[in-house]
């Protein structure tokens, strides 16, 4: 298949016999076309050849020994053998090495195998040979070979004909000037450290690691925006830092050796400049990068003598990363200072939201008032748990701008309420539960359970206590809204209770069985498989379904039933508010109403009394709950509800309702 660029070369030799009235179309008439060709004509200039100066001599050639067709004769030029041949040629060498289209340089190559043509000979006079079109097409100019590549598939490829740092590194001094770099606000003893350890004799290599989103990568761009405007200690005063991009580095590097030449041009050039500085964001992707499968030679081992010659590097990578895999490579570990890069607080994140507001209102054209940056930092630590500050509050102010101007609120105020908003979009909650405008739903909770649950009026009303006391701040922010235990006789209304509870709070209902987990492995299947096991990457039942649904009613079925081993899992969940699954992941429950249903006690509250006057077997229930449940168990549970068996009214009132 020939490439479009070919084609229209081809129908442009056809066209040019046609109008010349040529009796053939030769290799010569295909070369002086090739000449124009967008996929030959860099090939020929990176050879070396004049290409004025062969079209003269081409033209020259086919006005003096072309043969035309008589006058008033009107036929289509016929391509010669040789012509056909070096199509044919072409197409085959390009099958064989696995590629699709034919391009005008493989035609190139395949037109020296007609030693005997006058277009060879021109070729020989540029001083341009076989050798030097395929060595050019393999390892030349172009950053990705570009056989076969239309226009829009080589938009992409990295510029050539710049230095290797030009196309494999960014300059972040540049950025800086050109005021692409946001300001550093805060991080004041992490730059001194990476200031210090920059300016040693040997080692002066710092690696940040910290948590993904805590601003390691703003810390070196910061730096760089302290060089340019002249605010960084004298020693650093000249220095300028280069960001590494290892993607154009292994981007179509197909050929052994491509990587490593490329890497090494960059490593050349940094050791010939002055005051360079190279940065390396996560640096753990240099170990195993561009190495042959099987072959060790890869990133960091080419690295590594630049370092001990005294190329200054800093790099940047999480903890887990740092362990999994950087802290492997001792030889390579050794050379760099370790920084550890703290979550900031939230004073010092709203410091550096308050940093970056100017550059935010610039862009969305609205404005930030103070109350929205503190709620965006206060409700980013409340409800958004598996990121960090100052990232995860930044993304609420950036949203928060993109929304209101999304929806045409040009020169909008951007306050309080729409934080809230975009906090319950992002953390999949509902908005009253980030705002405080649940209040009415609070109020007639009581009621409207009553008002669908009968003859449990003492349950529904210490249930909706606990839950006022929870939403009212009065509990502690690092536990489950509410842990209960609703014990009682079959079919009261215990699982009722927790159905309508979700539906009157706008909020999801997740429910397990616990007579599915009465085996010790059993438990596994609510937090994962340990490693090593099995399903050990697909999660936790469990964990998973609050991980998706974080803020709803999760009701443990007939809790009884269940392993001991789960009580132990539980616990942590109704202390902590947190459960962690066998990947180490922390799935946050803080939003989690938890119920836990069990007949236990069921027998002792139905007894039948003795005498003419009801006794009250509550105290016999709760006795036997207490003996079927630890006692630490039991202490972090909100409150124990009883359920009483209904009376025959309640039941017509069920009966009514269905």
């Amino acid at each position: 298949m020939l490439s479009k660029p070919l084609e229209e070369t081809l129908s442009q030799a056809f066209r040019l016999a046609r109008e010349r009235r040529y009796e053939y179309v030769t290799l010569e008439v295909l070369l002086r076309m090739l000449l124009e060709d967008a996929e030959a004509r860099p090939v020929l200039l990176g050879c070396g050849a004049n290409l004025e100066q062969l079209s003269r001599e081409l033209e020259r050639f086919l006005d003096e020994t072309m043969p035309r067709l008589p006058a008033g004769e009107d036929s289509e030029a016929q391509a010669t053998l040789s012509f056909q041949r070096v199509l044919q040629r072409a197409v085959v060498q390009v099958q064989a090495s696995g590629k699709q289209l034919v391009s005008g340089a493989n035609v190139l190559v395949a037109l020296f195998a007609e030693q005997d043509s006058h277009a060879v000979y021109l070729l020989k006079r540029q001083g341009v040979s076989r050798l030097d079109i395929t060595q050019y097409i393999a390892h030349g100019g172009e950053h990705e070979d570009t056989r076969g590549l239309d226009p829009e598939e080589a938009e992409g490829m990295p510029r050539e004909g710049g230095s290797s740092l030009e196309q494999y590194a960014v300059n972040l001094n540049q950025m800086a000037k050109e005021g692409r770099i946001d300001p550093l606000i805060g991080r004041a003893a992490e730059l001194e450290r990476v200031a210090q350890v920059l300016c040693r004799r040997r080692k002066n290599n710092p690696l940040l690691v910290g948590e993904a989103g805590v601003g390691k990568t703003a810390i070196i761009e910061g730096l760089a925006r302290m060089i340019v405007q002249g605010e960084a200690p004298e020693a650093l005063a000249d220095s300028t830092i280069f960001s590494l991009d290892l993607g154009a580095l292994v981007a179509g590097s197909k050929y052994r050796g491509d990587f490593e030449k490329r890497l090494k041009g960059v490593l050349g050039e940094l050791a010939r400049m002055p005051g360079a500085i190279l940065f390396i964001d996560e640096i753990h992707t240099i170990i195993g990068a561009g190495s042959a499968s099987g072959g060790a030679m890869d990133a960091s081992n080419l690295i590594k003598p630049a370092l001990a010659k005294g190329l200054r590097c800093i790099g940047s990578t999480t903890h887990q990363e740092f362990r999994q895999i950087f802290e492997k490579d001792a030889a390579l570990t050794r050379r760099f200072q370790k920084i550890d890069v703290p979550e900031p607080s939230a004073e010092e994140t709203l410091a550096i939201l308050k940093g970056l507001r100017e550059g935010f209102e610039s862009h969305h054209a609205v404005s930030y008032t103070d109350p929205a940056l503190e709620a965006a930092v206060r409700l980013s630590v409340r409800h958004i748990q598996d990121r960090h500050l100052p990232d995860k509050a930044i993304d609420v102010i950036d949203e928060a701008g993109a929304s209101a101007r999304l929806a045409g609120q040009v020169g909008a105020v951007i306050g309080e309420v729409d934080i809230e908003d975009i906090v319950a979009r992002m953390a999949r909650i509902p908005a009253q539960q980030v705002s405080s405008s649940d209040r009415d739903v609070l109020r007639n909770l009581d009621r409207n359970l009553r008002m669908v649950v009968y003859g449990q009026d003492a349950a529904v009303e210490q249930l909706v206590t606990a839950i006022k006391l929870a939403r009212s701040g009065l509990r502690s922010a690092d536990k489950p809204i509410g842990s209960f235990l609703f014990a009682g006789p079959t079919g009261v209304g215990k699982t009722e209770v927790a159905r309508q509870l979700a539906r009157l709070l706008g909020i999801g209902l997740l429910r397990f069985d616990m007579s599915e987990y009465m085996e010790r492995h059993a438990v596994s299947r609510l937090i994962g498989a340990p490693p090593g096991y099995v399903g050990h990457e697909t999660g936790g039942l469990l964990t998973e379904a609050v991980n998706k649904q974080p803020h709803a009613v999760l009701l443990l079925d007939e809790i009884e039933k269940a392993h001991p081993d789960l009580f132990n899992v539980l616990l942590q969940v109704m202390d902590r508010g947190k459960l962690t699954d066998a990947n180490g992941r922390e799935v946050d429950f803080r939003h989690v109403i938890l119920i836990m249903t069990s007949n236990a006690g069921a027998q002792e509250s139905a007894r039948a009394s003795v005498g003419f006057t009801r006794q009250d077997h509550s105290g016999d229930a709760m006795e036997v709950i207490r003996r079927g449940f630890s006692p630490e168990f039991r202490n972090r549970l909100d409150s124990i509800i009883l359920f009483n068996p209904l009376a025959e009214r309640d039941i017509a009132q069920v009966v009514d309702k269905l």
